[in-house]
């Protein structure tokens, strides 16, 4: 079991923590700044509640609750009032494609975790049903819509929804951590390094359909994301991405 303490950088968009398989606490009120998990995990809430606002978007989650982090993800926690209690387990050779989901039993999850890890992780990710996250404001929206399509124009979103671009750049920085051209980036990174860890597309190919101006631009933004080229991040990632079983 572990206790994990809020982080004190102030910009912590180079941060990587460790995803801590097992139990994890967290205190009420905590904040963790935006940060990045090399590995990919399952975060099953147990107790408590929290919002995540990262690269899939803003959840807000409770017990019974799943997020599913792919590699190098970021994204910032805040707790609620009485903390939460996370069950962290390894995400293994198949990625879900849901953000979010829900488990109806996670006791008998827990239950099975306490002795096989890798066999939890199984149970979990045949288990979950995936759960929409609810959209309560613009950031919410921008994210949405940023995820659904990043060439989305962001003047052309501000102007639409009757919001001055400085206030847009704002607003969704004091809740993702991140500007909304960075978070787009993000997005397409993201789509990137999963197609390019899932696949044998060329990588000229996946630059171009996934919106960057060349393949060295693509190289850039993924080496930034996560410190490894695409050609380095499709060879690790061919090897580490199902734990061996003890």
């Amino acid at each position: 079991m572990s206790r994990i303490s809020s982080s004190s950088a102030a910009c912590p968009s180079c941060v990587k923590r460790p995803a801590i398989v097992g139990r994890n606490f967290h205190e009420s009120g905590e904040l963790l700044h935006r940060h990045m998990h090399a590995q990919g995990f399952f975060a099953l809430v147990l107790g408590g509640s929290y919002v995540e606002a990262g690269d899939t978007g803003r959840h807000r989650v409770e017990a019974g609750d799943v997020i599913v982090h792919q590699p190098f993800e970021r994204h910032l926690d805040r707790f609620s009032a009485g903390g939460a209690a996370v069950l962290v387990l390894p995400l293994l050779d198949k990625w879900p494609d849901a953000a979010l989901a829900r488990v109806g039993d996670p006791d008998s999850i827990v239950r099975l975790a306490e002795r096989d890890v890798v066999a939890a992780s199984e149970a979990l990710a045949g288990a979950m049903i995936e759960k929409p996250s609810r959209v309560e404001d613009w950031p919410d929206l921008l994210a949405r819509d940023l995820l659904a399509e990043p060439g989305l124009a962001l003047s052309y979103w501000a102007q639409r929804h009757g919001l001055h671009p400085g206030s847009l750049a704002r607003g969704f920085g004091q809740e993702f951590g991140i500007s909304p051209a960075a978070f787009r980036t993000a997005v397409r990174s993201r789509r990137a390094v999963r197609r390019i860890v899932s696949g044998v597309a060329p990588l000229c190919a996946i630059a171009s359909e996934e919106g960057f101006a060349d393949q060295a631009h693509m190289s850039r933004a993924i080496k930034h994301a996560t410190g490894l080229s695409p050609r380095a991040l499709r060879r690790r990632l061919a090897m580490e991405r199902r734990p061996r079983r003890a």
